[in-house]
């Protein structure tokens, strides 16, 4: 799996709290073998990362409404702000096609879609007003 170093980094620094947190605990700690657990062990469910995630946008001073599903959308964001393709996106983000990821991720994936136009402006031999000049008015013309 490739990992950003600044992850990796903290996932090492979070193993050792977490080996740190099982030997202080002892018998109360839960083996999950999972990597984010509550401090005795035990599996997150949903209130958990909730309330975590709520704790950290407060001391981060950003929305109280964010949730974590914007930082799957700040993601898309990110990767499409640095020229990712879409169907690269696609598959980091699960989707099965990039056709849902468009679908869902419009609005953040909109630098991608105005990149791929400009690419194909910038590669089109026949001048628009020669194009434009064969296409026959509409009939609201």
């Amino acid at each position: 799996m490739a990992l950003p170093k600044q992850v990796v980094d903290v996932l090492e620094e979070h193993k050792r709290w977490q080996k740190q947190e099982r030997a202080s605990r002892g018998m109360e700690w839960s083996p999950t073998g999972r990597v984010f657990t509550t401090r005795s062990g035990e599996p997150l469910d949903a209130a958990n990362v909730r309330r975590d995630f709520k704790a950290i946008v407060k001391k981060a001073r950003l929305k109280p409404e964010w949730t974590p599903r914007e930082l799957r959308h700040s993601f898309v964001s990110l990767l499409s702000d640095h020229g990712i393709p879409l169907e690269t996106i696609a598959l980091l983000v699960g989707h099965s096609s990039q056709a849902t990821t468009e679908a869902v991720y419009r609005k953040q994936l909109r630098p991608v879609i105005t990149k791929g136009a400009e690419a194909m402006d910038d590669s089109a031999v026949v001048p628009a007003a020669m194009v434009t000049s064969h296409i026959p008015p509409t009939d609201g013309a």
